[in-house]
């Protein structure tokens, strides 16, 4: 690499710090420790769709337009989701963490980082066919609020439907699919029965506190985009948060056995990255 190339990204670095440094102590969302790459990522690709001439104008734009900030916070938010996605996770839960959870008198469960809402659906409908849907209490959480407000809508496009099925059928569904929408003009509405017990709301997993007591948190490929300070911070949340004898599952790239609070679980479900909060912790 060139000497002028690499005194360029070093720029960029510190224009990336100097911005992130800006949203937090303007707004008070803390992406600082968040994975460098992903950052970067997204503010240069805000910075190819406008008329700036560097990261630098941007934090400028960031201090004196909200408007243009909540449009960069879109784009920092992690939305890639879809229905029954990695099936045999579903299959796990269905037959390691439900079986335990018919034998509490009421189910707390929070869908950490719930993005459009297809997870918490899918989790809705498995606790429907399961029999637990009653006495379950889901929050669904995310810190973007445009996101948030989708996954309480719970509309998707039709032509996702049919990859939507296959998961739903390889993730042990027992019934059928199109029995939990409504096609209606190019989309599909959730069904509202399954929204019945599910709470959306408002949570920054990097500067909100505990969200107790849950006897099962889900938080899929989330952590993939923090840095280690990060993570522990957040996983070291989710133990306040359960139960002991609680339920925490991560995405397929995730691992708590590089978390402090590793030695606080046991396995459950190893490829599938299902961890039991022992019990006396």
């Amino acid at each position: 690499m060139r000497k002028d190339d690499i005194l360029c990204k070093e720029n960029e670095n510190i224009e990336v710090q100097l911005l992130l440094e800006a949203i937090y102590q303007k707004y008070g969302y803390d992406f600082r420790d968040y994975g460098r790459a992903h950052i970067k990522r997204r503010v240069k690709h805000r910075l190819s769709l406008s008329d700036f001439n560097s990261i630098s104008d941007i934090t400028h734009r960031v201090l004196y337009d909200r408007s243009f900030f909540e449009s960069l916070l879109a784009d920092f938010s992690i939305n890639v989701s879809e229905m029954f996605r990695d099936p045999p996770v579903y299959l796990a839960i269905k037959r390691k963490v439900i079986p335990l959870l018919k034998t509490y008198p009421f189910v707390k469960i929070w869908n950490a980082g719930c993005a459009t809402g297809e997870e918490v659906y899918s989790i809705a409908i498995i606790l429907k066919e399961e029999g637990l849907y009653k006495k379950c209490q889901i929050y669904a959480t995310d810190f973007n609020q445009i996101v948030i407000q989708k996954a309480k809508e719970g509309i998707y496009p039709v032509d996702h439907v049919r990859k939507y099925t296959r998961n739903y059928q390889s993730a042990g569904g027992t019934g059928s699919f199109s029995d939990y929408y409504t096609a209606n003009y190019g989309r599909v509405i959730m069904d509202k029965a399954l929204k019945e017990n599910i709470v959306f709301a408002d949570h920054n997993l990097v500067t909100d506190g505990a969200f107790g007591e849950m006897q099962l948190i889900i938080c899929r490929n989330v952590l993939i985009y923090f840095k280690q300070k990060l993570q522990d911070r957040v996983v070291s949340l989710f133990t306040k948060s359960l139960t002991p004898g609680g339920f925490l599952c991560l995405g397929s790239k995730e691992d708590l056995r590089f978390s402090d609070c590793y030695s606080d679980y046991t396995i459950t479900a190893e490829k599938e990255k299902i961890y039991r909060k022992r019990y006396g912790e």
